[in-house]
């Protein structure tokens, strides 16, 4: 393994240099020794093949802690090692979730200890990179779910809240570069800048570690402005529908079971689960192109009079979106034209109580005088 030692304090390079160096625990490249946090960082930044700092929390101009928050968001793949005389730093090196901590003076065998979790920890991230080379399927439509196994669609695992809200915000926001500053005012609002950028790295840093078993597909660049996440070889299930969709196909009886196939491909609502209020716009958006969407085919089953496949489509949009009047009345007139009277009144009642039991409104004029005139013909 190769690493680099940052402490102010020669003496305790030396020491720990000499600890590893006799550890019994190989091999171990040393590359650097450092008492200026800058100039490692320089020395970082430049050498790829670095895998591991052994990195004192109480260093001039800089915390350790900064220093790593700074270092794992432009190499996520780097492990830490937090060197204290202080136990109590241990809490705030495990939340950046450092690989480990050493308390000075170190003791061998810690040392040995610590060593073999990073050798461990080395392993498993190269072991990812020969996964599901072959391609990626992401669904958003109802739940975020991601194939961990060929053919099993799983959630995944977020060690906070907050980095699965960013996730799915870059998600959403795919192939885009996003600031840091809109990131912080959207999941930090209130924080003092300092604070926000550094809950920020550690999000960043989680996601990264929960998506290193899907790093051929999934990919959060750093910029000196924002992140961006970056889809290679993906199946994501919305832009799939809305592709097909958006093919804009003529509906006919030779093509409306691919128009059925697409239509099933909408499993529900954009991220059903997520409360997330930035998330309502494109969940309306792709709402509204369904229900037109089936809408269409209801009536084109309607205009062969296939009754039953109509009603079925358009009671479909009335379970799912109960306020969509366009739904109820098509379905008013359909029972209408064959003769189901009890039909057309007990559509109407269930959308003058879906109406105003949701939204205190009645339905529309259009829709009443219908139903009025309707009512009174009967008569």
């Amino acid at each position: 393994m190769k690493v680099i030692l940052v402490d102010d304090e020669n003496l305790a390079l030396s020491y720990l240099e000499y600890q590893l160096i006799n550890s019994g625990y190989g091999p171990i490249e040393i590359m650097g020794k450092f008492t200026n946090p800058f100039e490692a960082k320089q020395f970082a930044m430049k050498n790829d093949s670095l895998q591991v700092v052994f990195l004192d929390i109480h260093i001039p101009e800089i915390s350790g802690l900064e220093w790593a928050e700074q270092a794992l968001e432009w190499n996520p793949h780097l492990h830490i090692v937090f060197v204290t005389a202080y136990d109590q730093f241990a809490i705030s090196a495990f939340e950046l979730n450092a690989l480990d901590y050493l308390l000075k003076p170190v003791k061998r065998e810690r040392l040995v200890k610590t060593l073999q979790r990073v050798e461990e920890r080395l392993r498993e991230a190269t072991a990812p990179l020969h996964r599901n080379k072959a391609g990626l399927r992401v669904t958003m439509l109802q739940q975020l779910l991601i194939e961990e196994k060929p053919g099993q669609l799983s959630p995944l695992r977020w060690r906070t809240t907050k980095a699965q809200e960013l996730f799915v915000y870059l998600l959403q926001h795919r192939g885009q570069i996003i600031r840091k500053t809109t990131l912080a005012d959207l999941l930090w609002q209130g924080f003092e800048p300092n604070r926000a950028n550094s809950q920020l790295y550690t999000a960043i840093y989680h996601i990264r570690k929960t998506l290193e078993p899907f790093a051929h597909h999934l990919e959060i660049a750093s910029t000196s402005e924002g992140y961006m996440l970056s889809l290679r070889d993906v199946t994501l299930d919305v832009e799939e529908w809305e592709g097909r969709i958006g093919a804009n196909v003529p509906i006919t009886a030779e093509t409306i079971q691919e128009h059925e196939q697409s239509i099933s491909l909408y499993k529900g609502d954009y991220l059903e689960e997520c409360d997330y209020w930035w998330i309502e716009g494109e969940r309306h958006r792709l709402k509204m192109l369904w229900i037109r969407t089936v809408l269409q085919l209801a009536s084109w089953y309607a205009s062969c009079t296939m009754y039953d496949q109509a009603i079925e489509k358009y009671a479909e949009v009335t379970r799912r979106h109960p306020q969509t009047e366009e739904a109820h009345f098509a379905l008013m007139k359909l029972y209408a034209d064959m003769g189901q009277s009890q039909s057309v009144h007990r559509q109407y009642e269930q959308l003058l109580n879906v109406l105003w039991e949701d939204l205190g409104a009645m339905p529309s004029h259009a829709i009443t005088n219908w139903y009025q005139q309707w009512k009174s013909n009967k008569e």
